[in-house]
C-alpha cells in the first residue's frame, strides 16, 4: 500500500466543485404536446358513465378542470368506493356490543376515570404518619 489514497472528505469536496464548475449539459429536448393543437373532440363531463371511454380526457392539451369533472364522474361510481378488504382500519368497528357494567366495574382503569372513587380530602391528606415499629419506637 505505497500509493496514498485521497481522503474520503477531501474527495468528496472536490467532486462536488468539479460538478459545481463544470458546464451543464444542454437537457434533452422531449417532444412537448403541442398546446396551440385543437383539443379533441369530448362529450360532457355530466353524460359520462362507468362505462365511458376517458382516455381522451388524459390528453394533455384537455383543461384541469374538465379533466377533473370527469375524473369525478368517474370515481363516484360504486365500484371505486368500496373499501379495500386488506386495509388494516377500512372497517367499521364502532359497533358491537357495549361492556357489560359489571365487567367495566371490574377494570382498573374504568374504576379510576368513571366510577370516580372518592378522593382523600386534604385534613386526611395533612395528618402525619408515624412509623412504629412493634418495638415501641417511632420515627419522626
Amino acid at each position: 500500500m505505497s500509493e496514498e489514497k485521497e481522503p474520503f472528505a477531501a474527495r468528496w469536496s472536490r467532486l462536488k466543485v468539479e460538478a459545481r464548475e463544470a458546464p451543464k449539459e444542454e437537457k434533452k429536448d422531449l417532444p412537448q404536446p403541442d398546446r396551440a393543437a385543437p383539443r379533441p373532440e369530448l362529450p360532457k363531463p355530466e353524460d359520462l358513465t362507468p362505462e365511458s371511454d376517458f382516455k381522451p380526457f388524459m390528453d394533455p392539451r384537455v383543461d384541469a378542470e374538465t379533466r377533473r369533472a370527469a375524473l369525478k364522474k368517474l370515481f363516484a361510481d360504486a365500484h371505486f368506493n368500496v373499501p379495500d378488504p386488506f386495509e388494516a382500519y377500512s372497517e367499521d368497528y364502532t359497533g358491537g356490543e357495549p361492556i357489560p357494567m359489571e365487567m367495566l366495574k371490574t377494570l382498573n382503569q374504568a374504576r379510576k376515570l368513571i366510577f370516580e372513587e372518592p378522593q382523600e380530602t386534604a385534613a386526611q391528606s395533612a395528618e402525619p404518619k408515624s412509623t412504629d415499629d412493634g418495638a415501641g419506637r417511632q420515627d419522626t
